[in-house]
């Protein structure tokens, strides 16, 4: 939406990155079976900017499941509104910690 843009007109990369952390956090706790939070984010980049309109399409991958941490990539590609050719437009690797109800890490999987 226009709300969402930089003083470019393009996408605000802050929106786009919330988008990611949204997909990886959902991904992240559907694996752990509760709730979970964002610890890092590493190797960000853009590739190319997201136009007001353009259709985006974010691909979550569970790299790796440790005892108390899971690692999500996020692949995002981007479609202009009037083409039918999408293109990569970032990705980023999120880390997440699982945790308990007093927000203290627990192990991903129950470990009884």
């Amino acid at each position: 939406m226009p709300a969402d843009t930089n003083p470019s007109g393009d996408i605000f990369g802050g929106w786009l990155m919330s988008q990611m952390d949204l997909a990886a956090g959902n991904m992240a706790s559907r694996v752990s079976l509760g709730r979970c939070a964002t610890v890092s984010v590493d190797t960000m980049q853009f590739l190319r900017p997201v136009k007001v309109g353009d259709e985006v399409t974010l691909y979550a991958t569970l790299q790796r499941v440790g005892r108390t941490s899971l690692s999500i990539h996020i692949d995002v590609w981007a479609r202009p509104r009037y083409s039918e050719k999408s293109e990569k437009v970032t990705d980023a690797d999120f880390v997440f910690v699982a945790l308990d109800d007093n927000g203290v890490p627990r192990p991903v999987f129950d470990e009884s």
